[in-house]
């Protein structure tokens, strides 16, 4: 079966938080609701930055050798795996430390090289202002039941 296009599908509810339409079509699919026809539409979507704090050279330097490091260690075990002996341990330390300072260099001059252009870190996410459960207009009826069925059971645990 396919999902269903925005033309022959029908909203049954709508959500103000993400999770909460997730727990919905978790509850239609736990009583046996052909999940495979639902779909979570979010409206009025917009682009949140949340910004994380100042981004220096120095910081920039230190998260690359944090991301190097852990390179580093990757590298480092699938090398020691091929390592005859008790060298294995120095093998691992050698990948680690040169993961941490190409981490350093690489994280530090890329940062000096926006030259003051972005000096913060951030995260980015996209948040809807509101979330609707679409399915099958043919089976939009059954759907209504389920989640009405939901929300009793929710409102009586309360």
């Amino acid at each position: 079966m396919t999902t269903p296009t925005q033309a022959d599908s029908v909203t049954v509810a709508t959500y103000t938080e993400y999770a909460a339409a997730q727990r919905a079509v978790d509850y239609l699919s736990d009583n046996g609701f052909p999940v495979d026809q639902v779909s979570i539409v979010g409206t009025d979507v917009k682009l949140v930055e949340n910004v994380l704090g100042r981004l220096t050279t120095g910081r920039a330097a230190l998260a690359g050798a944090l991301s190097g490091g852990w390179f580093g260690l990757f590298v480092g075990l699938l090398l020691s795996i091929f390592t005859t002996g008790s060298s294995w341990w120095a093998v691992l330390l050698a990948a680690v430390l040169i993961g941490v300072v190409w981490g350093a260099i690489f994280g530090g001059v890329g940062h000096a090289a926006t030259r003051g252009q972005r000096d913060f870190s951030s995260v980015k996410s996209l948040v809807a202002s509101e979330y609707g459960i679409s399915v099958a207009a043919d089976q939009a009826d059954e759907a209504r039941a389920l989640l009405t069925r939901m929300n009793w059971n929710d409102s009586q645990a309360s």
